[in-house]
């Protein structure tokens, strides 16, 4: 076999789209493989015994170069399979560029007991009312080559709104506000990803709210990947965004003497998120 070698990144997670290039003393490319699905690299090209270098790429990671001789000599099948012509990297680790390793690749579960999904409104222009949706669920899957067409897709239960106040959320429920009777669902679906960052990026997308779709825009931050008590792995996101009421036809307002309408026509919105990595949440 002419090279093995394992990519893998910072935090051990296999690099599946990484190239490795081996090029003699001379600069001229002697061998050129692809890594698999678990970020192993086989391939049974004999080399010629001498100096190499050894260069491993892969998108969104910086560059890494080592030097190897190989020994042995000859291009036979039966000499290759002795040792000759061989040459074993061993592992490379790759460091992401700009910031921490990016979570692995793959389905990953929003994990609604561990997340949340608040607003902030004005109120009377001088103080904020917070909420929040208590049901929801959602699913992001990481590209494996080009994190940018990662896709993340969520759904809110509308009625599960909660301010603290049963007056004011049965009010929201209404058809002033976010008509729940007509539209049960608040959905959201990116369409893109842009980093801005080290660890942040805009995410692009679409969000459904009673009967009208708006282009909205969260700002992202990452804020890392870990196990879990259960034995699984998470990921933790922050993201915000800014709405207006307006935009999603809930025109209803009370203005006071003063001229001060009583609700603003921003929400702030602030969500806080954990993901499971897979398919499914786990039992537990």
């Amino acid at each position: 076999m002419g090279l093995t070698a394992r990519i893998r990144t910072r935090d051990g997670w296999a690099v599946s789209h990484a190239v490795v290039t081996v090029v003699d003393m001379t600069g001229t490319q002697a061998l050129r493989a692809e890594a698999d699905a678990e970020g192993v690299v086989r391939d049974a090209t004999p080399l010629e015994p001498g100096a190499y270098t050894v260069i491993v790429t892969a998108v969104g990671y910086a560059p890494a170069a080592s030097s190897v001789i190989v020994t042995g000599g000859g291009t036979s099948r039966g000499e290759a399979e002795s040792g000759g012509g061989r040459a074993e990297v061993g592992t490379v680790t790759l460091a992401r560029q700009g910031g921490t390793e990016l979570p692995p690749p793959g389905p990953w579960t929003v994990d609604p007991v561990h997340s949340s999904v608040a607003a902030v409104a004005q109120h009377l222009a001088i103080s904020s009312v917070h909420g929040r949706f208590t049901e929801f669920s959602g699913s992001i899957e990481i590209a494996p080559d080009d994190v940018t067409k990662s896709r993340v897709e969520a759904v809110i239960r509308a009625a599960s709104v909660d301010t603290g106040n049963g007056m004011r959320d049965g009010h929201l429920k209404s058809p002033d506000f976010l008509d729940v009777e007509r539209f049960p669902e608040i959905t959201y679906r990116s369409t893109g990803l842009t980093a801005t960052g080290s660890d942040r990026w805009t995410v692009h997308g679409e969000l459904g709210m009673r009967g009208v779709v708006r282009a909205v825009d969260l700002d992202l931050a990452y804020l890392g990947t870990g196990p879990d008590p259960w034995g699984g792995t998470r990921a933790a996101f922050r993201a915000t965004t800014e709405l207006h009421r307006e935009d999603f036809a809930m025109n209803y307002n009370q203005v006071l003497q003063a001229g001060i309408a009583a609700i603003g026509t921003t929400l702030k919105v602030e969500l806080d998120i954990q993901a499971v990595q897979g398919e499914s949440l786990p039992a537990v």
